[in-house]
């Protein structure tokens, strides 16, 4: 069940957040992420329009997508549901809101790239993330493109 966050929901999105991006971006030192944690906590979420994936059976929260305006500032599962439909139930439930949407992606998080090319995205630009130093796209979607 796809349905706004809520404040009990805070932990469980973190960690996802954290566990799915030390994995997809490996290249990337784990301590970088958990460095951001306070960041997601006081500044990302609050300011983030985000639905959470909530398991029927289990009430587990299993992925979630954040939004500031048209931009996509997340877009997480936990990887041990991955590959099973979360991401792009989430994904098809924001593209019903919002007919134009953007993101930036890594250029080395290949599995990411494939996902968002699938779901209509494009590359518009690539450039290189300041924190970080590593390439990345950004990638647009527009209904009817």
């Amino acid at each position: 069940m796809i349905r706004y966050f809520q404040q009990q929901d805070e932990d469980s999105v973190i960690r996802i957040w954290l566990e799915a991006s030390a994995i997809a971006h490996s290249f990337i030192p784990r301590s970088y992420w958990e460095s951001k944690v306070p960041d997601m906590r006081n500044e990302y979420l609050p300011q983030s329009q985000t639905l959470v994936n909530e398991d029927e059976h289990t009430n587990e929260i299993t992925g979630f997508i954040s939004l500031i305006g048209n931009y996509i500032a997340a877009l997480f599962v936990s990887p041990d549901r991955q590959g099973q439909g979360i991401g792009h139930s989430l994904m098809t439930r924001i593209k019903l809101q919002h007919p134009e949407l953007e993101l930036n992606v890594y250029a080395e998080n290949t599995q990411a790239l494939t996902f968002y090319k699938r779901q209509g995205f494009t590359i518009t630009s690539e450039q290189t993330d300041k924190q970080t130093g590593r390439q990345e796209f950004t990638m647009k979607y527009q209904l009817d493109a």
